[in-house]
C-alpha cells in the first residue's frame, strides 16, 4: 500500500511540476524585512509583525509577519510572475509536499550583509543560514522529484535578494561611535559590505541561482523614523542619505561586473533607491499625501518606535508613501514592484522583470 501511495505521489508531483513550467516559475527570496513574509513569527525576537495592526489590508485581515499593511514586495512579484501564490516562509509547518515546488521564502527582518548586524534582535536567521536553509530546501525537493529535476526548478527559478540597508541603520549608525563606525570610515565600509555581498552573491549562484533580482537600499535618510531621530526641520537625515548614494552605485558596478565573470546576466540590479525618491520628492504626484509621516506610529513624523495596537493609525492607508517607521505601504509596494517590472535601464539594469519574463518564455 505504501509503495503504491509513493507511486501515485511521484506520478502527482511530476505532473505538477510539468504544470509549473507552463504557469510560473519556482519563486525564492532571501533578506531583511523588505521581503521577510512570517519567518520571525517562528522566532523569538523583537523583530516581528505578528500582531495588529499589521496585514489591517491583507486579505485576511490579519497580521501575517509581513511588515507592511496588506502585501509586501514579494507576494507582488509573485503575482507578476504567474504565482498562484506567494512562497510560503521557510519555518512554516504548511511548507511542504507540493508547495515546495512554488518557491520558499527564507529572509528574516533585522538581518544585513554582515553576520553582527541586527545583533539587537537576538535571534534571527543571518543571511549564512538562509543560504543554508536553500540548500535543505533543494534537499527536500530531491526527495519529492529527484535531483536533475530539483536543479532544473532552482535554475529556472526567479530570486529575490535585498540586504544592505540594516548594516547602515542597525548596525553602523545604530549607536554613536558603533564598533563598525570606529573600524571604518564611511568611505571605508561600503566596499567592505560590497565585497562581503558579492560572496554571498556567489554562493547564490555556486547553489543553483540564474536569475537574481538585486535590490539596492532606499534613501535611508529620508524614512520616518530617521526623519524623526536623525533629521533637521524634516529633512532627510544627510548621513544616511550619503550611504545610499555610495552604496547603490557601487552595488550596480559588482552585479555589473559579476555578470560580466560569469558571462551572462544572472544579477539584475534593481534601483529602488530611485523608485523611491520619485515618490518622496513628490509625493503627490502618485497620489500619496506625505512621503514624510508614518501611516503607523507615534511621535514626529509617526516615526518613533514600533507600530503597535496602540500607535496613531491612519485611515486610509493608501495615501501614505509609508505603512509605519520603515516600511513602505503596499500601495508603495505596487509602485516599486511596477518599476521592477517595467523600469528603465535607470531603474533596472542590465534589463527589467517584463524582459526577463519575456527572454526565459523563449528558452
Amino acid at each position: 500500500m505504501a509503495t503504491i501511495y509513493s507511486i501515485l505521489l511521484a506520478f502527482f508531483l511530476a505532473n505538477l511540476l510539468v504544470s509549473r513550467h507552463v504557469e510560473a516559475r519556482a519563486f525564492f527570496v532571501f533578506g531583511d524585512s523588505l521581503v521577510d513574509s512570517g519567518n520571525n513569527n517562528y522566532l523569538a525576537t523583537t523583530a516581528r509583525a505578528d500582531a495588529p495592526p499589521y496585514g489591517i489590508d491583507y486579505p485576511t485581515r490579519r497580521a501575517t509577519g509581513r511588515f507592511s499593511n496588506g502585501y509586501n514586495i514579494p507576494d507582488l512579484i509573485s503575482q507578476s510572475i504567474g504565482g498562484s501564490e506567494s512562497p510560503l516562509p521557510y519555518l512554516s509547518p504548511a511548507l511542504n509536499g507540493p508547495r515546495l515546488l512554488v518557491g520558499a521564502n527564507f529572509a528574516s527582518a533585522g538581518v544585513g550583509i554582515l553576520n553582527d548586524t541586527g545583533v539587537q534582535f537576538v535571534n534571527i536567521i543571518r543571511i549564512g543560514q538562509q543560504l543554508q536553509y536553500f540548500q535543505q530546501y533543494q534537499q527536500r525537493v530531491s526527495a519529492l522529484i529527484g535531483i536533475e529535476e530539483t536543479q532544473r526548478l532552482v535554475n529556472q527559478a526567479l530570486v529575490l535578494i535585498t540586504l544592505g540597508g540594516n548594516d547602515f541603520v542597525n548596525n553602523y549608525y545604530l549607536v554613536p561611535f558603533s564598533a563598525r563606525s570606529r573600524q571604518f570610515a564611511l568611505p571605508d565600509y561600503v566596499p567592505y559590505l560590497i565585497s562581503e555581498y558579492q560572496k554571498i552573491l556567489l554562493r547564490l549562484y555556486e547553489l543553483g541561482a540564474r536569475r537574481v533580482l538585486v535590490t539596492g537600499t532606499g534613501p535611508l535618510g529620508c524614512v520616518p523614523a530617521e526623519l524623526a531621530m536623525r533629521g533637521r526641520n524634516g529633512q532627510c537625515s544627510p548621513e544616511l542619505q550619503q550611504a545610499a548614494a555610495l552604496f547603490n552605485p557601487q552595488l550596480n558596478q559588482m552585479l555589473l561586473s559579476l555578470n560580466s565573470q560569469l558571462g551572462d546576466n544572472v544579477f539584475i540590479a534593481a534601483n529602488t533607491q530611485l523608485t523611491h525618491y520619485d515618490f518622496i520628492s513628490n509625493p503627490q504626484d502618485f497620489g500619496f499625501i506625505t512621503s514624510k509621516v508614518a501611516c503607523c506610529g507615534q511621535g514626529p513624523f509617526n516615526g518613533l518606535g514600533l507600530c503597535t495596537a496602540l500607535s496613531n493609525l491612519c485611515p486610509n492607508r493608501d495615501v501614505y508613501a509609508f505603512w509605519d517607521p520603515f516600511h513602505p505601504s503596499e500601495r508603495a509596494n505596487r509602485i516599486i514592484v511596477q518599476q521592477i517590472l517595467t523600469g528603465s535601464l535607470d531603474y533596472m539594469n542590465p534589463m527589467n522583470l517584463s524582459t526577463i519574463l519575456a527572454l526565459d518564455s523563449r528558452t
